[in-house]
């Protein structure tokens, strides 16, 4: 997927932030095909601290049946992670960024961080 600089809100090699959606990248495994999710579909997004508990050192998939993370190799050496709520479906999508501050502010912005 291609965006055009003016659409980009955010964007590093995990994800990218537009108006209308966020896309994860490396999203399924094992095709690593990327998933689109409309902004309009998010209930809520919430952040954490990264520990053992709640997917740090989740490399990619589920522990628990409940949360989707899509692949990071890096995932432990992240300083957030996001637990996005979805209207439309019961798993919830964990993801990290490349820079959190940047984006737990852009999400907030939107008044999407519970």
């Amino acid at each position: 997927m291609t965006f055009m600089d003016a659409d980009l809100l955010y964007s590093d090699k995990l994800i990218a932030i537009t108006e209308e959606d966020i896309f994860l990248y490396n999203y399924y495994f094992p095709t690593g095909k990327m998933k689109q999710v409309k902004i309009g579909d998010i209930q809520c997004i919430t952040v954490l601290e990264p520990t053992l508990n709640n997917g740090k050192w989740r490399i990619h998939g589920t522990g628990n049946f409940k949360v989707w993370f899509p692949k990071d190799t890096d995932r432990s050496k992240r300083d957030r992670i996001f637990i996005a709520r979805l209207k439309s479906q019961w798993v919830n999508i964990g993801f990290t960024v490349e820079n959190g501050e940047a984006v737990e502010n852009l999400l907030r912005s939107k008044h999407l961080i519970e």
